[in-house]
């Protein structure tokens, strides 16, 4: 059986991090590519995380603690299209760029990659930043649901030419395929960071 999550702390400025003794990983991924949905497929609840249909809506760092005690599964702002000024979205970069360059209990990235679209440039800069600041990833297509398994298979091999060979998990928060894995995945980067 899967853990809950529960919101425990939402962050609005790096002054405010808490002090955990649990490990984190955290959410990344564009506006509007399904974290809040994948969120909740992973609580096993449908309204933990805000779904919003105007991307762009979490605008904090949340901190869903895991029922079983394991760790922090940490829920960046959405980067991109956003409903809101230059200045906030700047703000928005800072905090995510302070959270996973000066945090020591971070274990991994989950970086979440909309399978219905080709490699885009923000995803790439993110990859290129989580490997500068030596942050394990785990890439995750999601909306996997969406696409034939042709175009599945040709999005997961896109992905490994640009990841080293390693193809991403495919999920769906809509039909909850890919959860249990990711989940695995998770727990297996609380433990080990690998």
């Amino acid at each position: 059986m899967q853990p809950r999550l529960i919101l425990e702390h939402t962050v609005y400025v790096l002054a405010q991090l808490p002090t955990t003794q649990l490990p984190h990983i955290a959410f990344a991924g564009r506006s509007n590519v399904g974290k809040s949905s994948l969120i909740n497929a992973l609580a096993g609840q449908k309204d933990l995380a805000k779904v919003s249909a105007t991307p762009g809506k979490t605008r904090s760092l949340n901190f869903y603690r895991s029922s079983d005690e394991t760790l922090y599964l940490v829920d960046l702002p959405g980067y991109g299209y956003a409903r809101c000024s230059k200045a906030e979205q700047a703000a928005f970069g800072r905090l995510i760029e302070g959270y996973l360059a000066k945090n020591a209990a971070l274990r991994a990235l989950v970086l979440l990659l909309d399978c219905r679209l080709e490699p885009q440039k923000l995803d790439m800069e993110l990859v290129c930043f989580a490997g500068q600041q030596s942050i394990p990833l785990m890439p995750v297509l999601t909306k996997a649901d969406k696409c034939s398994l042709r175009e599945r298979s040709q999005r997961q091999k896109d992905w490994a030419v640009l990841l080293d060979g390693r193809a991403p998990l495919l999920c769906s928060a809509a039909k909850g395929f890919g959860v249990a894995e990711l989940w695995d995945g998770l727990r297996r980067f609380a433990v080990t960071g690998a």
